[in-house]
C-alpha cells in the first residue's frame, strides 16, 4: 500500500489528464451529456418514493424523497466506480501494450472521475432539501471524510475486480446484477434503523438475528449510506458501531485486493 500511495503522488498529473478525458469522452457524445448524471439518482429516487406510498417504510420525520436521495448519492458514486472500474483494464487495452506506468491508474481515474457525479448528485440533493424545507445539519462536515472512505471501499473492490476480469471475462458481466442484489442488502430503499429493529428488537430472525445484522453490518456501504444520512439529515456523528464491522473488512481487503492486482499486472499485456 506504501507504493501504492508513492504511484499516486508520482503520476497525479498523468491521473488528472486521464480522469479529465474520461469525463470529456463519457459526456461529450451523447445528446443530455451530463444530464444523464442527474437522470439516473431522480428516476431511483421517483421508483423508491412510488413504492414506499404502497409499502409505507418506516422513515422518521425526514420525508421520503430526501432521505432516499441522500442514500442514493453514496450508492451510486459506489456503483458507477464499480462498473467503470472493473472493466478499466481491459477497456485501455492499446494503450496498456504500447506504454508502462503503474497500471492501478486505471482503476484508480475511473473511480476519482465520479467525484464530478457526486458533486452533480450533491446540488440536487440540496434543491431537494431546499423544496422540502430540510436544512443542513451542522456534522455536514463529516461528509468529505466519509466520501474518501468510500473511495477506499470502491478501490478494495475494484482493484481485484479488475485484475480477474482481465483472465475472466465474466466478472464484467457478472457484475451489475452482483451490484443490483447489494444495493437491496444495503439501507438505499430503507433506514438502517428499520433493519436494526426488525433483527435485534423484533427478533425476526429468532436466535439468528444477531449473527444476521452483524453480517448485514459487514457490508461497508451499510455504514457509510447511514453516517451520510446522520450527518447531512439528522445532525449526528457517524455511528461507529455501524462503521466498524465494515471498516475491518475494507482493512483486510484493500491490501489484498492491492496485492492480487500487482501480482497479476505482469501478465495483463499479453492478455489484454
Amino acid at each position: 500500500m506504501l507504493q501504492f500511495a508513492k504511484n499516486l503522488i508520482r503520476y497525479h498529473e498523468l491521473i488528472g489528464v486521464m480522469a479529465w478525458k474520461q469525463i470529456v469522452v463519457r459526456y461529450k457524445q451523447s445528446y443530455l451529456g451530463l444530464a444523464w448524471a442527474i437522470l439516473k439518482p431522480l428516476t431511483l429516487m421517483l421508483v423508491f418514493t412510488l413504492l414506499n406510498s404502497f409499502v409505507s417504510i418506516t422513515h422518521g420525520s425526514i420525508p421520503y424523497p430526501v432521505l432516499t436521495f441522500t442514500a442514493l448519492m453514496p450508492w451510486i458514486f459506489f456503483q458507477e466506480s464499480i462498473s467503470d472500474g472493473v472493466i478499466s483494464i481491459v477497456a485501455n487495452a492499446q494503450l496498456i501494450r504500447k506504454i508502462y506506468f503503474p497500471r492501478e491508474v486505471f482503476p484508480l481515474t475511473a473511480v476519482l472521475t465520479k467525484l464530478v457525479e457526486f458533486g452533480i448528485n450533491a446540488l440536487i440533493l440540496g434543491a431537494l432539501m431546499l423544496y422540502f424545507g430540510v436544512a443542513p445539519a451542522p456534522t455536514i462536515v463529516w461528509v468529505p471524510v466519509l466520501l474518501a472512505y468510500t473511495v477506499l471501499v470502491a478501490l478494495a473492490i475494484v482493484l481485484m475486480g479488475a485484475a480477474m476480469n482481465v483472465f475472466y471475462r465474466d466478472v464484467g458481466t457478472m457484475l451489475p446484477i452482483l451490484l443490483q442484489l447489494l444495493m437491496y442488502a444495503s439501507p438505499v430503499i430503507y433506514p438502517l434503523a428499520l433493519v436494526e429493529k426488525k433483527l435485534l428488537v423484533d427478533r425476526v430472525a429468532g436466535p439468528w438475528s444477531d449473527l444476521l445484522f452483524y453480517i448485514y453490518r459487514s457490508n461497508p456501504m451499510a455504514g457509510i449510506i447511514d453516517s451520510f444520512q446522520r450527518t447531512i439529515l439528522y445532525g449526528k456523528a457517524p455511528d461507529i458501531n455501524a462503521l466498524w464491522p465494515g471498516m475491518l473488512v475494507v482493512a483486510l481487503l484493500l491490501p489484498a485486493s492491492y496485492a492480487v492486482f500487482k501480482r497479476a499486472e505482469l501478465y495483463f499485456a499479453d492478455i489484454v
